[in-house]
């Protein structure tokens, strides 16, 4: 069984996508702390020709808080202010009728709970590039809530029965090959293949939103790319 585990971010980049279509179950690690200024909550899209933050809001976040236990701002004026943003930015994009339906849906969509409002957003996406990977939430799993770090992965795996555990390539420093070998599952990285493709007229920005390689490539394109990685392994 091939897993991976991640915590849920908003519109990630590509590599997020290439790790979860590599698995046969993926776990959305929604009881873990939110972090501040990560990805959770914001990603980086094009502006006038420039990468730029774009999130969603919420209320009351914190990093004393659960991902699971941070609400949503569901505002309808922060919400049009979103959709306009990527309207103005995109709309000249060649994938942008196809593609606007599916981010208005997701930003339109009335969960308030941070954790389900971004699970949705994936669920959304994945199935418009067909990934039928299996989605778990970490916060239905039975498991020991008082483990941390690599100990607590290793013990989801264990749940899961996993063989194969996969994880971003930033994660070199915080999982050991040694460990998970001792406990029959093998470790690999997913570590994202330089790739490029045409931003308007721009000079090419990479590493931006899953937005942002939607609205420039073809479905085909994108399925494409969720196989130019490489598993970097012990």
């Amino acid at each position: 069984m091939k897993v991976g585990i991640m915590q849920p971010y908003f519109f990630p980049y590509i590599g997020y996508w290439q790790l979860m279509n590599e698995v046969d179950k993926y776990v959305i690690y929604d009881d873990v702390n939110y972090i501040n200024r990560g990805w959770i909550n914001r990603n980086r899209i094009l502006v006038d020709g420039s990468p730029k933050y774009f999130n969603v809001p919420l209320l009351g976040a914190s990093q004393n808080k659960l991902i699971k236990d941070i609400k949503v701002n569901l505002d309808e004026n922060k919400i049009n202010r979103n959709m306009s943003i990527i309207k103005y930015n995109y709309k000249k994009a060649p994938y942008f009728e196809l593609i606007y339906p599916l981010i208005l849906e997701i930003l339109n969509c009335k969960f308030d709970i941070l954790s389900e409002y971004l699970t949705n957003s994936i669920r959304v996406i994945c199935q418009y590039l067909e990934i039928n990977t299996k989605i778990i939430m970490s916060s239905n799993l039975k498991k020991d809530n008082s483990l941390k770090g690599e100990i607590k992965i290793l013990a989801i795996c264990k749940e899961l029965e996993t063989t194969d555990y996969y994880n971003a390539i930033g994660g070199q420093e915080l999982y050991h090959f040694n460990l998970f070998a001792e406990q029959g599952i093998k470790l690999h990285f997913v570590k994202t293949n330089e790739m490029r493709y045409r931003q308007f007229e721009n000079e090419f920005q990479p590493s931006l939103s899953i937005i942002d390689v939607l609205m420039f490539n073809s479905r085909t394109q994108v399925k494409e790319m969720l196989h130019n990685f490489t598993l970097v392994e012990k």
